[in-house]
């Protein structure tokens, strides 16, 4: 499908999640060649008509060129008129909007009267003359020419496009997935660093939020190095055969570290750091078997580093700028040691001869080697726009395209009217991913 359209359905997904009706839809675009049976079969296995539907406009998304004009077409002839002229204004009228097809009529034989007697006779009875339709008269009509029909048949069974290998994640287990929370508020003082004053609004936040995407959510508060890696490694051992996800979500202060794969590292309150992408490594396919194929999630809110970004200007209508909190603060300290980095001698999970992890996404509050800010009063920006772009949107987008939008809100903040930040993820996620959708 051409880009320009699938943003199209991308942006218009709420409002068709809500309006369509997924069996009629799906008829026309089987007709038309765009849908195989095996395609409608997939959405129809979905239970709620808003999951069918937001299936259906999925794969529309990775059909081919003649995907978004047919599903103008059917939209058209299910009676959807508002909702195909709402998308065509979006697409500039390239498309002019089809009129719903009319049964063929067919024009009555003329009937012409003529008289058996003079006209001049009132009591004369007319009687009725047929004259048959010359085939000039007769309305054009594909319908009406079988030779026709059936080449056109031929040509839409050739064009009709192989059957997409992108689809979602499977996503319906119940519950979804265990989701750990390891929030560090209060760091010991031999650390150096300072108590993370509104984390808890975060972690607060969080365990409500995956609560509701049914989640099994198990918080942990200030640990050490060592019983970081001991969650880690404890997670790794559960049985998640029945589970469709694994999440992972770490409040804490950050640095950067070597690594090559996944940057940046979480600190223990004690002080040491713990790289991403050992954290990361703890659910991949070989340390994990029961996630394999499976999406593992790690939202990092932490500094990635000890720069601070002040922006660059931009023209007054590019961004809707918002000011920080009163006390916003950082979540860093300068550059980790060698002893807390990679090394495939005390770390051998870590070894570059592991497969390349899939089905790994790690989304990051700020770009690797930059501060990321906290509000005391009212929790990170990153945690804070997550939760909210989750609450507003988990019911229609995919994850990666939610995280753009958190990405969009905190990049119009400035802390103490100055500092910017931009959160990021390293995406290794092999399908679309849709959250459940929490139960009204």
């Amino acid at each position: 499908m051409d880009p320009k359209h699938r943003g199209i359905l991308q942006r218009q997904r709420y409002n068709l999640v809500k309006a369509l009706n997924p069996p009629e839809i799906c008829d026309g675009l089987l007709s038309k060649g765009i849908f195989t049976q095996d395609v409608i079969d997939g959405i129809k296995s979905k239970e709620t008509r808003r999951e069918q539907a937001r299936q259906l406009v999925t794969d529309l998304e990775t059909r081919g060129s003649r995907a978004f004009p047919a599903f103008l077409e059917c939209l058209c002839e299910t009676g959807h008129q508002d909702i195909a002229e709402l998308l065509q204004s979006e697409d500039g009228a390239r498309h002019p909007l089809p009129i719903p097809v009319q049964p063929l009529q067919v024009p009555l034989p003329v009937q012409i009267p003529k008289y058996t007697e003079k006209p001049d006779r009132p009591d004369l009875t007319p009687s009725v003359v047929v004259l048959p339709l010359k085939p000039e008269h007769l309305p054009l009509h594909k319908s009406l020419s079988p030779p026709d029909m059936k080449r056109e048949n031929q040509r839409e069974r050739h064009k009709r496009p192989r059957r997409d290998s992108i689809q979602s994640y499977k996503m319906d287990a119940s519950p979804c997935g265990t989701c750990l929370i390891i929030n560090n508020v209060d760091f010991e003082p031999a650390s150096d660093l300072k108590d993370r004053k509104g984390s808890n609004i975060d972690c607060d936040s969080m365990e409500k939020r995956f609560k509701a995407l049914n989640f099994e959510v198990i918080v942990k508060r200030n640990l050490k190095y060592k019983h970081i890696r001991h969650e880690m490694s404890s997670l790794a051992k559960r049985d998640h055969s029945e589970y469709d996800c694994c999440v992972v979500i770490i409040l804490s202060h950050g640095t950067e570290a070597n690594h090559n794969r996944f940057p940046g590292a979480v600190h223990g309150v004690d002080g040491p750091a713990l790289p991403v992408q050992l954290i990361t490594n703890y659910l991949n396919g070989k340390n994990c078997p029961s996630l394999q194929g499976k999406p593992k999630l790690f939202f990092i809110q932490a500094c990635g580093g000890g720069e601070k970004d002040i922006g660059f200007e931009v023209s007054p209508d590019e961004v809707e700028p918002s000011s920080g909190g009163i006390d916003d603060q950082m979540d860093a300290i300068p550059m980790s040691s060698s002893s807390d980095s990679l090394s495939t001698s005390d770390e051998p999970d870590a070894r570059a001869s592991l497969p390349t992890p899939s089905d790994i996404l790690v989304s990051y509050s700020t770009f690797p080697g930059y501060v990321s800010w906290r509000d005391t009063q009212a929790g990170s920006w990153y945690v804070e726009n997550l939760d909210r772009v989750l609450e507003e949107n988990v019911a229609t987008d995919d994850l990666v395209t939610m995280l753009m939008m958190v990405n969009d809100a905190v990049s119009q903040i400035s802390a103490k009217g100055l500092y910017k930040q931009m959160p990021g993820s390293f995406n290794f996620l092999r399908k679309l991913l849709y959250f459940q959708s929490p139960q009204p």
